[in-house]
């Protein structure tokens, strides 16, 4: 499960300055490299962005129990 976590985690990153090359130059970095923001490719990798993003969130929960534990 750990190999599937270091994934997510790299391909929200990648989501992440997508998002910001968005927002700071209006810049779709995804769509140019691959083929435009509504081809098949764009939307598999925006989907794959999304569900990392699902399992991101599952180790967020997990560092917040981890760090009440400690408490």
């Amino acid at each position: 499960m750990k190999i599937i976590q270091i994934i997510a985690l790299i391909i929200t990153l990648i989501g992440g300055i997508n998002w910001g090359l968005i927002g700071l130059f209006d810049y779709n970095l995804v769509g140019d490299l691959f083929g435009g923001d509504y081809s098949g490719m764009s939307k598999l990798i925006y989907s794959l962005v999304g569900f990392s993003t699902l399992i991101n969130l599952r180790l967020l929960f997990m560092l917040f129990d981890r760090a009440n534990e400690e408490k």
